[in-house]
């Protein structure tokens, strides 16, 4: 039998067991007691299960979802009203009472079904473990808003203090994913309460990003909105603002035939805009590449041969 002390201890991004305390690997008859949603089926943990009463549980003060769908709640509250809670819920003990780790859905089903208990793992956990687990849960089963996830990755890096390339090992993500999101952030409250809402996706709000000020945001975000323009409608509407925005008629009037057409070449060869600027004796100068988004600039990256979004 393995040494448990040889057992390397997984991190985030191969699920919740990386906080959920010791663990064991046993044959294929497992006790249902000790399984908890979303775990391989030969996962154990030392855990006590327990019928709680409702009234005795609270919400994860931690939770990162705000918004929750109805539909899908009331189609979860008609299950539980048919066939019970058939995964415990997880838990820890409060000052009064329990509080929920994971499993706030099947929780608040269970109070529209009018259960008086519910099935319920319990162990310990700091707020540290509580806010993690909570997002853990959440990315890797729910899906949050775009605005929602954003919140809940800067909740993240700024409660444990990590870089955006640490909390993206950490949670199993990729960073160009953690590092869009959180620029969302940045997008005025009006634009965000958009994302929130579903009146505008992810990919339209990366585009509209890359325009220099929150008016003109909104001003796209609204006619995105109400036109239902696609993504790539809004980016080439952004592009083209953006093109005429850094035309430079001095200097293209001024440019010699050769430089033209080596802008044109170096445009084709990246499949973006290149503005080369030499100075007037032509020994020094300046070649500027434009990207649009983020994805743009890994490709552009990727194709000159040098490393991702690292840097930005």
């Amino acid at each position: 039998m393995t040494d448990i002390k040889k057992l390397k201890k997984p991190h985030l991004g191969r699920g919740l067991e990386a906080l959920l305390g010791p663990i064991t690997r046993q044959p294929p008859q497992i006790d249902p007691s000790v399984l908890v949603a979303g775990f391989p089926p030969d996962v154990r943990m030392e855990l006590s299960r327990n019928e709680l009463p409702i009234e005795k549980i609270v919400p994860n003060p931690f939770q990162p979802r705000t918004v929750w769908d109805e539909s899908q709640l009331a189609e979860l509250t008609a299950s539980v009203k048919e066939n019970g809670i058939l995964q415990p819920i997880l838990v820890r003990k409060a000052e009064k009472g329990f509080e929920i780790i994971a499993g706030e859905r099947r929780y608040r089903a269970a109070v529209a079904a009018g259960l008086q208990t519910i099935p319920a793992l319990v162990r310990q956990a700091t707020d540290d473990e509580m806010l993690e687990l909570a997002l853990v849960e959440n990315i890797h089963r729910t899906d949050l808003n775009p605005i929602e996830r954003a919140k809940a990755y800067q909740n993240f890096v700024n409660t444990f203090n990590l870089s955006q390339t640490d909390a993206a090992k950490r949670l199993g993500e990729d960073r160009t994913v953690v590092v869009n999101y959180l620029r969302l952030l940045d997008l005025p409250s009006d634009i965000r309460d958009m994302l929130s809402a579903g009146q505008l996706t992810m990919g339209h709000a990366r585009a509209i990003l890359a325009l220099p000020t929150d008016e003109l945001r909104r001003k796209l975000a609204n006619r995105a909105m109400a036109g239902r323009l696609s993504v790539r409608e809004v980016e080439r509407l952004v592009r083209r603002y953006v093109n005429e925005k850094t035309e430079e008629p001095i200097l293209k009037k001024d440019k010699k035939a050769h430089i033209v057409d080596l802008e044109k070449r170096l445009q084709s060869l990246l499949g973006t805009k290149v503005c080369i600027q030499p100075n007037k004796r032509g020994q020094r100068g300046r070649i500027i590449i434009d990207y649009y988004s983020l994805d743009e600039f890994e490709r552009l990256t990727e194709r000159m041969g040098m490393s991702s979004t690292e840097s930005l």
